[in-house]
């Protein structure tokens, strides 16, 4: 199983981003996807999260109204548009995958089980 995020870089507070995730060797429909994201010296934490169908998805309230997810079943792809973004986003954000179709997106990092090598994305104020 392989996820590969890209999409990261710099961009000024109040600017978008664009994080895109591919997966492979996974029955890509089947999963729930999540993002998360780490800043330097703080936990993981999850921004987004969506169930296997698109159908439902989850965001915590500090990014709500901002950050969407997405994702293409038949690209095997899960999307990340945030808008607005302020200088406390900046963080390496990792995409992971979570077996089982759960009609909830699943929220914790221990429900994940394939994790993606991260994209930095840095917010200048």
């Amino acid at each position: 199983v392989q996820l590969q995020a890209f999409g990261g870089g710099l961009v000024q507070a109040g600017g978008s981003l664009r994080l895109s995730c591919a997966a492979s060797g996974l029955s890509f429909s089947s999963v729930g996807m999540g993002w998360f994201r780490q800043a330097p010296g703080k936990e993981r934490e999850i921004v987004a999260a969506i169930n296997w169908s698109g159908g439902n998805t989850y965001y915590p309230t500090f990014v709500k109204g901002r950050f969407t997810i997405s994702r293409d079943n038949a690209k095997n792809t899960v999307y990340l548009q945030m808008n607005s973004l302020k200088s406390e986003d900046t963080a390496v954000y990792y995409c992971a995958a979570a077996l089982g179709l759960y009609l909830a997106p699943l929220r914790a990092y221990s429900d994940y089980r394939y994790w993606g090598q991260g994209t930095l994305v840095t917010v200048s104020s």
